[in-house]
């Protein structure tokens, strides 16, 4: 049997076989390509629901609050949560009201704002950072906010810190969009070689959601799917369901949202697919990426990047310069949240009378384990894409994008 040689981390040589007989053999087209000053360049075109130009966040600084679109009552409902504190700034990401992790951080960097109104404290602030610091351990996009939060603060005056915080959660937001836009551009160039043909349908798949409802607009993973659909390629998604939070039906709902072909697929549906020559691409976001390329995202994405392995299939990973880690050695440093067992023993549903319900699918005693993420390393990744371009999941190929950043071994 022909293969492809991949090392392992732990040395030993693996034979992942390249493909099946009559698929459709992806050619190699990692690269880099090294941009500096301004990214923002790409597409600006925005996320649309209902035909209507929307950002999941809204911020809204003349009245002390944000509005933000409540993602626990999606697909089924659209609803807009107003919130004006702290606490209710710390459960909307704790709860998953908020979830993606270049969304968790700017929704953060707003919930010091609104810390802030009555008391710019040193005292007040730094409950704030711990307070939202706390409440998801693994997306380090939240971290990297409140720590540039707190770069940006600390130096001010009291009375001044306030406003100063609502500019630069603005600024926090609006890089991010200029990010994702950035990173959608790069992919498509990457994939150029992967669209042979402008009247052949391009299929990627994708795990998890990482769309514009992860983020403030344009999303990751689904930036350069936006891309290629408003660049008019045709592009149909396989969209894994993505159990047991099923963030696959948020990617689904957007997609829908923008006239993007797509099909929803079980998890375990995918290995199938991959093998069958039904998938050109897989590309995921990342909750944290490791100086070294090792790439934790939501439960489900290691079993992917291996059916890929064994098939021949690129799959890649597209997130911005807040997701990178360069602190964390590798993926075995990551923390892993685990959640609270009920999100498996219940299932979330519309009930006949079209209204939210939870079923029980398991008895409340059954123990379960609940990881929120895995970790992927980085030899199972063809390529990690952000705004500055593309790179191989590696720390000499991140160091290639980032040099002031990442240093030696």
């Amino acid at each position: 049997m022909t293969g492809r040689i991949i090392p392992s981390p732990d040395g030993e040589r693996k034979r992942f076989p390249v493909g099946r007989p009559g698929m459709r053999r992806p050619a190699s087209v990692c690269m880099i390509r090294t941009h500096s000053g301004n990214h923002s360049h790409g597409s600006t075109h925005p996320m649309n629901v209902n035909g209507i130009p929307t950002r999941p966040l809204r911020p809204l600084p003349a009245d002390g609050a944000i509005e933000i679109i409540d993602q626990t009552q999606l697909p089924h409902r659209l609803v807009w949560q107003r919130i004006d504190s702290l606490d209710g700034c710390a459960w909307a990401i704790s709860s998953m009201q908020v979830r993606g992790a270049p969304l968790i951080g700017a929704t953060a960097a707003y919930g010091v704002a609104l810390a802030l109104a009555q008391d710019g404290s040193d005292a007040t602030l730094a409950a704030a950072l711990d307070c939202l610091g706390a409440t998801r351990p693994t997306a380090v996009n939240l971290h990297w906010a409140l720590t540039r939060m707190a770069q940006t603060l600390r130096p001010l005056p009291q009375a001044d810190r306030c406003p100063a915080a609502w500019a630069e959660a603005a600024r926090i937001a609006e890089e991010d969009v200029a990010q994702n836009a950035a990173i959608g551009q790069h992919a498509l160039a990457l994939w150029k070689d992967l669209i042979i043909a402008d009247d052949q349908v391009f299929n990627v798949m994708t795990h998890c959601n990482a769309g514009w409802l992860a983020t403030v607009d344009h999303g990751t993973a689904l930036a350069p799917i936006y891309a290629a659909h408003d660049a008019g390629i045709p592009v149909h998604v396989w969209v894994s369901e993505t159990r047991p939070r099923n963030q696959g039906l948020l990617t689904a709902w957007e997609l829908a949202q923008h006239g993007v072909p797509h099909t929803l697929i079980a998890d375990n549906a995918a290995g199938f697919l991959l093998r069958q020559g039904k998938v050109d691409a897989v590309i995921v976001g990342a909750d944290r990426i490791a100086a070294n390329g090792d790439v934790a995202n939501k439960i489900g994405t290691y079993l992917k990047a291996l059916a890929c392995a064994d098939n021949g299939i690129p799959f890649y990973v597209a997130a911005p310069r807040s997701t990178l880690d360069f602190a964390c050695p590798d993926g075995a440093a990551i923390p892993i949240e685990e959640r609270a067992g009920d999100e498996l023993r219940l299932v979330t549903g519309l009930d006949r009378t079209q209204q939210p319900a939870h079923l029980r699918q398991l008895p409340a005693d059954t123990d379960v384990a609940n990881p929120a993420f895995d970790v992927t390393p980085g030899w199972l990744v063809k390529a990690i894409i952000t705004e500055r371009g593309s790179c191989p999941a590696s720390r000499e190929g991140l160091r290639a994008l980032y040099p002031d950043e990442v240093g030696d071994d």
